[in-house]
């Protein structure tokens, strides 16, 4: 269970054959997607991330691998295993994050409800806590 990044769980089928996840808008992913797009060839030690939206809401969810997802709200820190190809994790905007101890072969996959717009960033850590400490 996470207090800032809310944990979902996406829809697993399959059978002898193999497994099967199924990720749809307006359902298991809690918004209209826009934009799709994943983290691989991470080299052991990089850690990635290190910003905040505005106002973009995401999904991650390590589809091969593993990795933890830092979340930051400004005023608490949480660190989530990113484990699991059926559980993602909602990153909401005004949520500082990052990711690290990325596994070799490891695959963050990202659903987000808007286009890229370098405009949404926040990409320095005392310009975000300032921002958070005017709400």
């Amino acid at each position: 269970m996470s207090e800032l990044g809310e944990m979902i769980e996406l829809q697993a089928l399959g059978d002898s054959r193999g497994g099967l996840v199924v990720a749809e808008a307006q359902k298991n992913i809690p918004f209209e997607i826009k934009r799709v797009y994943w983290i691989h060839g991470t080299q052991e030690g990089v850690e990635r991330g290190f910003h905040a939206h505005k106002a973009l809401r995401q999904v991650a969810v390590a589809v091969s691998g593993s990795c933890e997802m830092v979340l930051d709200d400004g005023k608490n820190t949480e660190s989530i295993p990113m484990e699991s190809s059926v559980t993602g994790v909602v990153i909401e905007p005004g949520v500082w994050h990052y990711m690290k101890d990325f596994t070799a072969g490891c695959v963050l996959l990202v659903f987000a409800d808007d286009y890229y717009d370098e405009t949404d960033y926040i990409r320095k850590y005392d310009e975000f806590k300032e921002l958070k400490n005017r709400i």
